[in-house]
């Protein structure tokens, strides 16, 4: 609900705040005292468009402001700032929002009715097919369902599409390059630190030679190594204490004869070999290309072969796949027939229920000749018009078309009524237009049924409908100095007496309008709507 509006600037509005109970809400006052400002600081708490003629004149900018209250008590507080020049701002909870955020937020949570409102029957078309479901108690998940797989199917075929030159040609692409990955047979992931290795060696190749030669000289068992060892060995008496030392330079020297042995091998084995040199250089050159097309690094590379194979797989089972997902959506396509079917059968059923339930509530109305048609249209029926002939002689148009304010506020006002629900707030303007009497009861009885699942609020001019209302405001306009300013107030019993009294007769301080005052309101307070 709206528990609390504040009102800067806005009008002829110069400062209002109200904290609002629930329940029914009569806004009463004076011709050009200001009830439609509190309408249009609805709509502006709603994302509606500001205007800067909304700015009080001699002020520079408005401000409207609401707290709104959920069923679990979690508080949203709104805000629109409208300036004389440039652009308005909006804020949600504090923080900067655009009217489109608070469109979104707010705009569901209430239901504005009347001329110059933006209805949201009218203004999403959608609407009126959710009333009728609802209406009919039309479950449309299955129906959801459906589209949603068939639409995800069609979007994979789009992903699967292209035409066939264009396949072709990624094919193509996909091949080259998979064939230079693979063709390159790329040993591992440290191939190219082992061919840098390998070519160092086959660089330094006779270097390598030479100086093997002479290692194995100095370490062999003619060179001075050996012979020291030997001269050592021969040197030391046998026995203690020289055991343990004659057996550890045995030992350097079997392992000096297996070093000069293994040095001369390396010398052996190490061939200057420019062709082999050249061989390892390219093959190292054909790995930096392929790191710089498909790297940074080898593994990398191998990665990104792995990927190539997938995507080439893909596109080549290309038309197993397609024919797999157009299996699949025939298969939907039919049974979303089928539930189509189920579902128009269903709301064409439920359209002249719904017709019949409309115009008995418009009869208690003071429409008893419109006519309301519901009209569907379409495979499943999605296309939901709302016809209307407010009077007789008048064609069948959509509603909205060929009614005026009133008999507008009125039909969507008997819809609410067959629907029961909606939005927890609504708002009503110019309901009571054209009408008065036991059709003014009959108005004021409706909206204060409404308001027993929610907040209603009602601008009126009519005493009858505003004493259906379990609470009252009032909007008291004064003149001073060349200025017209607008205050409200909620009003207590003795001074709701007083301001029906005006309404009946114009007269506030009437006995006798006083005395009608009164037994209006104790006659219709058995029907206020005061949910709490």
């Amino acid at each position: 609900m709206l528990e609390e509006l504040r009102i800067q600037n806005l009008g002829v509005i110069e400062e209002l705040s109200l904290v609002l109970p629930r329940g029914s809400i009569a806004v009463t006052g004076e011709t050009g005292a200001g009830k439609t400002m509190v309408v249009s600081a609805i709509q502006l708490l709603m994302g509606g468009r500001a205007e800067p003629d909304m700015v009080r004149v001699g002020a520079d900018h408005a401000v409207v402001e609401g707290r709104f209250v959920d069923a679990d008590g979690e508080e949203v507080v709104v805000k629109r700032v409208i300036p004389i020049g440039g652009r308005s701002r909006a804020y949600l909870d504090g923080s900067l929002a655009t009217a489109t955020v608070l469109q979104e937020r707010i705009g569901p949570i209430i239901d504005l009715h009347g001329q110059h409102a933006q209805q949201s029957i009218l203004q999403r078309p959608a609407t009126q097919r959710d009333a009728l479901d609802r209406f009919a108690g039309i479950d449309r998940v299955p129906l959801r369902d459906v589209r949603a797989d068939i639409a995800a199917i069609d979007a994979a075929l789009v992903d699967l599409g292209g035409d066939t030159t264009e396949r072709a040609r990624q094919i193509d692409l996909l091949r080259y390059q998979l064939d230079e990955v693979v063709n390159a047979q790329i040993a591992g992931p440290d191939e190219a630190e082992t061919l840098q290795a390998k070519e160092a060696v086959l660089a330094n190749a006779f270097d390598h030679q030479v100086a093997a030669g002479q290692v194995g000289d100095l370490l062999g068992s003619d060179g001075p190594a050996a012979e020291a060892l030997g001269q050592a060995a021969a040197a030391l008496p046998d026995g203690p204490p020289f055991t343990e030392i004659a057996g550890r330079i045995q030992a350097f020297q079997e392992e000096l004869a297996d070093l000069a042995a293994e040095t001369r091998s390396i010398g052996e084995q190490t061939v200057d070999d420019p062709e082999a040199r050249q061989a390892v250089r390219q093959r190292l050159q054909m790995l930096i290309e392929l790191r710089r097309k498909y790297g940074p690094t080898l593994a990398d590379v191998l990665v990104y072969g792995d990927n190539l194979q997938a995507q080439l797989d893909q596109l080549e089972s290309h038309e197993d796949q397609v024919a797999s997902l157009t299996s699949r959506r025939e298969a939907k396509v039919a049974e979303l027939a089928k539930i189509s079917a189920k579902v128009l059968a269903a709301r064409t059923a439920a359209t002249g229920k719904l017709s019949k339930a409309i115009e008995a509530e418009l009869s208690k109305l003071a429409m008893p000749n419109a006519k309301v048609e519901v009209q569907v249209d379409g495979e499943a029926g999605d296309d939901v018009m709302i016809m209307l002939a407010p009077n007789p002689g008048l064609p069948m148009l959509p509603v909205g078309k060929n009614a005026s304010g009133g008999e507008l506020s009125r039909t969507m006002l008997a819809l609410r009524l067959v629907l029961a629900g909606g939005p927890p707030i609504k708002v009503f303007d110019e309901v009571d237009a054209g009408i008065g009497g036991g059709t003014a009861r009959a108005v004021g009885e409706a909206l204060s049924s409404l308001a027993s699942s929610g907040q209603v609020f009602v601008v009126t001019h009519l005493a009858q409908v505003a004493s259906f209302a379990g609470h009252h405001i009032v909007i008291d306009k004064s003149t001073a100095k060349g200025s017209t300013t607008s205050q409200a107030r909620i009003l207590t019993a003795d001074e709701r007496v007083v301001e029906v009294s005006r309404m009946l007769s114009g007269s506030p301080d009437s006995a006798a309008a006083h005395e009608h005052a009164e037994e209006l309101l104790s006659a219709t307070s058995a029907s206020w709507g005061t949910s709490t």
